[in-house]
């Protein structure tokens, strides 16, 4: 009986959590021109990209392992993704923090941190869908880009991408736990967003860097958000390497998540909405 119900559980709240990442991506396209405009500045900021990245390589024909093929692919996935990982930004837990409004979901009789990560997988999805694959087109008839071998290729991509979502939605999650102790948190925020974009590849691909802060990154989850995902897209990583890879990926997003749940456990503790 007890394990009859654990199930019926478990699949109630997996049905839940399905509604809530519907609900979240279908959100996405109430805002048409909202998403237009900012595929527009998408597109010109990463033509901007191009242009400085090109510059870099003058007559070589390869600069730290990156063709300029690679350097195009590699500043179009960076744009694809900009939205769907959310790397300028996320402070949608710090407002319902601020407003009282996180004691309204504390009372859903389901995983609050569960819940949010299937709101955030929803609308990055949209995310990707209404800008990324937009992006990738324009990209791939602009300047061509360089794709994935093979289904292998494929899958392992796809996977590298998934990963690299939920462990940024962990990390953005833990720094947004910072609104349960300051009144003040976006500060806190912007600080880790630019942190994020430098150490995870969006704002210059991780090898060019010099090799000792390369070897400093490598001890922190922060290429595990982007640069992972480029590398496996761009076959810099393969076959056993890339396995290796996705399995640093898997294991810093277990971390990131036992951290979060571990801040918001605490951080809970602490609340108070209008002296309660």
């Amino acid at each position: 009986m007890n394990a009859a119900l654990l199930r019926r559980e478990g699949g109630l709240s997996l049905r839940l959590y399905g509604a809530a990442a519907r609900l979240s991506f279908r959100r996405q396209f109430a805002y048409p021109a909202a998403t237009f405009w900012g595929l527009l500045t998408n597109l010109f900021f990463g033509a901007l990209r191009v242009a400085v990245l090109l510059a870099l390589f003058g007559l070589k024909p390869q600069v730290a392992g990156f063709t300029p093929a690679d350097a195009v692919t590699y500043t179009g996935l960076t744009q694809a993704f900009l939205a769907a990982f959310s790397l300028f930004g996320w402070y949608d837990l710090m407002r319902t923090v601020h407003r009282g409004e996180v004691v309204t979901e504390l009372l859903r009789p389901h995983s609050f941190l569960g819940f949010w990560m299937a709101q955030d997988a929803g609308r990055a999805a949209a995310q990707f869908l209404l800008r990324g694959v937009t992006i990738l087109a324009l990209y791939a008839a602009l300047w061509g880009l360089t794709w994935p071998e093979g289904a292998s290729g494929w899958l392992l991509t796809v996977l590298s991408a998934g990963l690299a979502w939920a462990c940024g939605f962990a990390f953005r999650f833990l720094v947004n736990g910072a609104a349960f102790w300051s009144p003040d948190a976006v500060g806190i925020g912007r600080f880790a967003w630019a942190l994020m974009g430098l150490a995870c590849g969006f704002l210059m691909p991780l090898a060019f860097f010099p090799a000792w802060f390369q070897t400093l990154l490598a001890w922190t989850p922060f290429p595990s958000m982007m640069n992972s995902t480029v590398e496996v897209w761009l076959g810099h990583v393969s076959g056993a390497a890339a396995l290796r890879v996705l399995g640093v990926q898997a294991a810093w997003t277990v971390v990131l998540l036992g951290l979060a749940q571990f801040v918001l456990a605490r951080g809970l503790r602490r609340l108070e909405v209008a002296g309660g």
